[in-house]
């Protein structure tokens, strides 16, 4: 965990980079959250399934996803950037809470054809006031499916604070009046953020049902590279979070026990730098898109209208 933490975050450091160089159209960071995406993706079995949003970038890396891939539907390059099968990680969703019904259809579809497949579902605060999650939290229940929905609560949708949204104690109270389990947990802490995750997936695999997990955790930075946090939260507040930095108490607990030391850490370290440099070099380079790569993919079989629509298209490319 704590080796993919700091690869993680250092990935992270990287793609703000480089939406600063221009190579990134927009880049949503989770510093802050990595023992909430980590913890809970290092739960996952092989034939479980992700599904992520937009903030998601370091659990995808940590579930094995090419670094440069993750970074595609970022660019602009693309759909998804990944192969979501040989994965088993869905396309990073940028509309709120719209993953979570397709964790619910996936695993409903997977029971009905005797598979033990389970699904995490990320999803922020702001994600729980979309009727997406109601809707995915409804059916969850009724049809017992074994999905778990990891809230991470970073305490802002974007400049809207939490209790701007909830009248309920916790957020983990909403899994009340849905019939399933509720989970609360330091979500800056990722052995329990692991263990709470991996519990309630044995649980639902077993046919106990989803469960709602909601993890207290921080949005360090702003909600993307275009946000002005100073605007609506004060430096007291972050700072407070950052004394709780995910990264360093997980370090210091290993030190502690004698787990790492001086050495194991500049090895992480090291592995973090590596990865960084081979992003920066494969996306230094300027992309060459395809125009007839957007009609690619939308049927099995391109309808009337679309081969039309290909063929202007080509054709004003060819003209200018």
């Amino acid at each position: 965990m704590l080796r993919a933490m700091v690869v993680g975050r250092r990935f992270d450091r990287q793609a703000g980079a480089l939406t600063r160089q221009g190579r990134l159209a927009v880049y949503p960071s989770s510093h802050g959250q990595e023992a909430c995406q980590v913890g809970g993706v290092l739960a996952l079995a092989e034939d479980d399934w992700l599904f992520p949003t937009y903030r998601d970038c370091v659990a995808l890396v940590t579930r094995g996803v090419d670094p440069v891939e993750v970074l595609t539907l970022l660019r602009g390059d693309w759909h998804s950037g990944y192969d979501p099968d040989r994965h088993r990680c869905a396309p990073q969703c940028t509309p709120l809470a719209t993953n979570a019904s397709h964790a619910v259809g996936l695993t409903y579809a997977a029971r009905r054809k005797g598979r033990d497949t389970a699904a995490l579902v990320l999803m922020g605060d702001g994600a729980t006031s979309e009727g997406d999650a109601h809707e995915a939290y409804n059916f969850a229940a009724v049809w017992n499916t074994p999905v778990v929905f990891l809230i991470q609560n970073n305490q802002w949708a974007i400049s809207v604070p939490v209790h701007r949204q909830t009248a309920a104690p916790t957020l983990a109270h909403k899994a009340i009046g849905y019939g399933m389990r509720g989970y609360h947990v330091d979500g800056n802490d990722a052995a329990a953020v692991h263990a709470v995750v991996s519990r309630a997936l044995a649980e639902a695999r077993a046919g106990g049902g989803p469960a709602i997990i909601e993890a207290q955790t921080y949005r360090i930075d702003p909600h993307t590279n275009a946000d002005a946090p100073q605007r609506y939260r004060d430096d007291a507040e972050v700072e407070a979070w950052r004394r709780r930095d995910p990264i360093a108490r997980l370090e210091a607990l290993l030190r502690a026990e004698g787990v790492v030391d001086d050495a194991g850490m500049r090895r992480i370290e090291d592995a973090a730098e590596e990865l960084a440099a081979r992003v920066r070099e494969r996306l230094s380079g300027d992309p060459e898109p395809d125009p007839a790569e957007l009609f690619a993919h939308v049927y099995a079989a391109p309808t009337a209208q679309l081969a039309r629509q290909r063929r202007e298209l080509l054709d004003e490319t060819r003209e200018g």
